[in-house]
């Protein structure tokens, strides 16, 4: 959970509202209670995997649903792997786990089988605890039933102090997970994610309900649960920060060949590809086009410690682009892409632009009466894919077809198809 724990300041008050306000739902109450330790004590960290069948008795005995959490190494590892799982359910308490000492977890997942499990992002964790051999059989996601109730600020942290009034220690959200042996103040923290995930699953619940949300909650969490991985994105080095300030194909070529180098060399190593050479220093290298060692290590960023390591690596990838045909230069833009943000073609496709607006509007209203985030209420690519190539004719049931291709839920189709179907025939043809 470690990447979601967000401060304050990354979640921003909504121009002209009150700030007390934008914390959701509930009004502010006194200052919360700290929590710095783990109510029942801080548990062992379970390492040896002759434990693993005892710790999953342990869970089956306990009662009602079971809180989970698991801690990755983003932005140090290339992987996604989880590098500590978390549990905690009434009668049986927080258990730790090292799954990198222990290996598989089926027996935890057997043990938890057809028991509600309870996490914050879901969609953040369950891949990597699937890789360990957990799969829930229900959910109850508190971050996404905290935006479906209307709150603003949705990190565990801030929930935590507006629901239940207690503030939990931060400070390791940015940590490095992989990290052998974990410090005792990283299992203080990771221990207090789960201490309270049960009881702000009630708390959530209770908002929830009295809103007449509860079902709609339900749905998105079973969505959750049984999505799909994304497919991979086309030409995924095109997401470099920085690429529009190379103008020409050759530093594009440049940039292409780094990125894959970058990426193989990271897979291979287990290391975050950022750590290794930087976007900044690939743009770099795309607008100098140095052509020899020499030159590339006299850029800015390729001396850094990591990356002067893989140097002739680096190099031989630039002098593979250099000595690309020209007819083989990858082209400087990519062609449209309907599920590119909008801010890539509206200018560009002014009739689809217009489609667009159309939906986006009978969505943000909505989303504005049922204070629900707009991307929570239709899948946004549902309206780009409405926008980019409508259904013909355009009618309720092929709008609410699209919606369903789309994944949009059953509550959601409910509410837009008819609206965004009026919004759609309203606008002009070309």
């Amino acid at each position: 959970m470690s990447p979601r724990r967000s401060s304050d300041a990354d979640q921003p008050t909504p121009t002209g509202s009150d700030p007390a306000a934008a914390e959701g739902p509930t009004a502010a109450g006194p200052a919360p209670t700290p929590l710095r330790r783990p109510r029942g004590g801080k548990p062992p960290l379970i390492t040896d995997p002759a434990d693993v069948q005892r710790v999953a008795d342990q869970l089956a005995a306990g009662t009602g649903p079971v809180g989970v959490d698991a801690e990755r190494a983003s932005g140090y590892r290339y992987s996604a792997r989880a590098q500590l799982v978390q549990l905690h359910r009434a009668g049986a308490g927080i258990v730790l786990i090292d799954p990198i000492a222990t290996g598989d977890l089926s027996a935890i997942g057997e043990a938890l089988s057809g028991v509600e499990w309870v996490l914050h992002a879901a969609v953040a964790d369950l891949e990597c605890l699937a890789d360990v051999g957990m799969r829930p059989d229900s959910l109850f996601d508190t971050e996404l039933g905290g935006r479906l109730a209307g709150y603003e600020r949705v990190a565990l942290g801030t929930m935590t102090e507006n629901l239940l009034g207690l503030s939990l220690a931060k400070g390791h959200s940015a940590a490095d997970w992989s990290t052998r042996p974990l410090p005792g103040d990283y299992l203080t923290y990771a221990a207090l994610d789960v201490d309270v995930l049960l009881e702000l699953r009630d708390a959530v619940e209770t908002e929830l309900r009295e809103q007449g949300k509860l079902d709609w909650a339900r749905e998105e969490f079973e969505a959750v649960r049984t999505a799909q991985p994304a497919p991979p994105r086309p030409d995924p080095w095109r997401r470099t920060s920085g690429l529009s300030k190379v103008k020409d194909r050759r530093g594009v070529a440049i940039v292409q060949s780094l990125w894959t180098e970058r990426d193989r060399i990271g897979q291979e190593q287990d290391l975050a590809p950022g750590r290794l050479l930087p976007d900044r220093t690939i743009v770099a290298a795309a607008l100098a086009q140095p052509r020899s060692l020499q030159d590339m290590l006299e850029l800015d960023g390729f001396t850094r410690r990591t990356t002067i390591t893989f140097r002739r690596q680096w190099w031989k990838a630039i002098a593979r682009a250099l000595d690309l045909r020209e007819v083989d230069l990858p082209p400087r833009t990519a062609p449209p892409d309907p599920h590119a943000p909008p801010s890539r073609w509206m200018g560009k496709e002014p009739d689809v632009a217009e489609r667009y607006a159309a939906a986006r509007a009978v969505v943000l209203a909505e989303s504005e009466r049922l204070s629900i985030p707009a991307e929570n209420l239709m899948p946004p690519q549902a309206i780009r894919s409405l926008a980019w190539d409508p259904p013909t004719p355009i009618t309720a049931e092929s709008v609410d077809a699209r919606m369903r291709e789309y994944r949009a839920r059953d509550w959601q189709r409910a509410l837009l198809a008819a609206p965004v179907t009026t919004a759609l025939v309203g606008v002009p043809t070309a």
